[in-house]
């Protein structure tokens, strides 16, 4: 499934469904569509004379259900094991919830109001279970998180040595430490040297591990790309920036220190 869900033919828009252009993933932001419109219905169902308001809004929340889907699966293909099973029940909790509003909208369709409200209950009752596990997703086991928000809060204000510029290698990452973090150095022919905080954002992977592609580093797990210059994630599956340090060469040593974030989205 994995492999499927990569194979998609979705060339930009992957990056768009991912949240890079919102900074964190929008699955989460397209899924309050559907759930919002399926909550509602089910407090409609509570008053007499709602009957068209509340098909209104079940037909919207199955309409929304596929882009926030959509959405879902290509952030799940880009899991570690443990969180893409959780993330399997957690879709097929949300494809119970949308089989049974499909059956309700039928159902109040053709007039059958009672077995609608039913099938609609149940709906709510598979999605609230889907959410729940998303939730989980999220909050235990980190899925989405940016990995490296913390380096920016653990390294010292000031210069920190990092390495003898001689010691580092033309154009291939090493890993080396500031304050005890874990960063990436990458130096250029002309001897600029390049540092980046080592975990990738998206999930971890060494990007000490990774790849120099004309003037960026992907990640060796999941291939997002990053400036050397600023860190800016240029390609996703990666929605954060990486932190990223100003370098000088003082007496052929290398000092670093952290930089502001890119302004240059470009």
């Amino acid at each position: 499934m994995q492999q499927a869900v990569r194979a998609l033919p979705l060339g930009r828009a992957r990056d768009a469904l991912h949240g890079r252009w919102l900074g964190h993933p929008v699955h989460p932001l397209l899924v309050q569509v559907p759930v919002g419109s399926w909550l509602s219905a089910a407090v409609l169902d509570l008053f007499p004379g709602q009957r068209r308001a509340a098909r209104t809004l079940i037909a919207t929340g199955l309409g929304a259900a596929l882009p926030a889907a959509l959405a879902g699966w290509v952030d799940w293909a880009e899991l570690h094991r443990e969180q893409m099973r959780v993330g399997l029940v957690h879709a097929a909790a949300n494809v119970a919830g949308i089989g049974l509003y499909a059956g309700s909208l039928t159902a109040r369709l053709r007039g059958r109001e009672a077995l609608g409200r039913t099938l609609g209950l149940a709906g709510l009752g598979a999605v609230g279970v889907g959410g729940a596990l998303g939730g989980h997703l999220a909050y235990r086991q980190a899925s989405g998180a940016n990995h490296a928000e913390h380096v920016p809060h653990l390294v010292r204000p000031g210069w920190h040595p990092l390495a003898e510029l001689d010691d580092l290698p033309l154009g291939r990452p090493v890993r080396r430490d500031i304050d005890d973090i874990a960063v990436v150095a990458v130096r250029a022919e002309d001897d600029t040297v390049w540092v980046l905080a080592e975990r990738c954002s998206h999930m971890a992977g060494p990007l000490s591990e990774g790849t120099v592609e004309d003037g960026c580093l992907r990640c060796p797990w999941h291939g997002s790309l990053f400036r050397l210059s600023d860190g800016w994630n240029v390609e996703g599956p990666a929605t954060a920036p990486q932190p990223a340090f100003e370098t000088r060469v003082v007496d052929g040593r290398v000092e670093a220190r952290l930089r502001l974030e890119p302004t240059d989205r470009a």
